[in-house]
């Protein structure tokens, strides 16, 4: 049964300019997409986030670059929570997939791979 089904990843950019928010935005999208096997008509919506600290592009850029222009793009500022990661990229892809939570990838590049750990702790 087809189902929407959540794809998280994050990434860090090395700097706060176009070229260091897009080169860090497509290594994520590119690697989601491929470890996914994510073809465009199956995306509900792709939703960005980036930390304050990041405000050179709009990092949905990447995904319209790529052909995706029949898909809902958002992107939003992550709550600048004391302590947490600084130059952050986070995507979340709603997929519509017949595949089950376990068999889908999430992609933490960059040492973001502790978000994956916040929140569950937290909880």
């Amino acid at each position: 049964m087809t189902v929407c089904r959540g794809i998280r990843g994050a990434t860090i950019a090395e700097e706060n300019t176009a070229d260091g928010i897009y080169s860090a935005t497509k290594e994520l999208l590119d690697g989601l997409i491929e470890g996914n096997s994510i073809i465009e008509r199956e995306v509900a919506a792709v939703y960005f986030t980036m930390t304050p600290d990041l405000n050179a592009v709009f990092p949905a850029a990447v995904a319209r670059q790529a052909g995706w222009n029949n898909t809902a793009l958002m992107g939003g500022t992550e709550i600048a929570v004391p302590g947490s990661l600084t130059k952050c990229i986070r995507i979340l892809i709603l997929l519509n997939t017949d595949k089950e939570p376990q068999e889908l990838v999430n992609l933490y590049l960059r040492g973001t791979d502790a978000l994956r750990r916040q929140g569950v702790e937290s909880i």
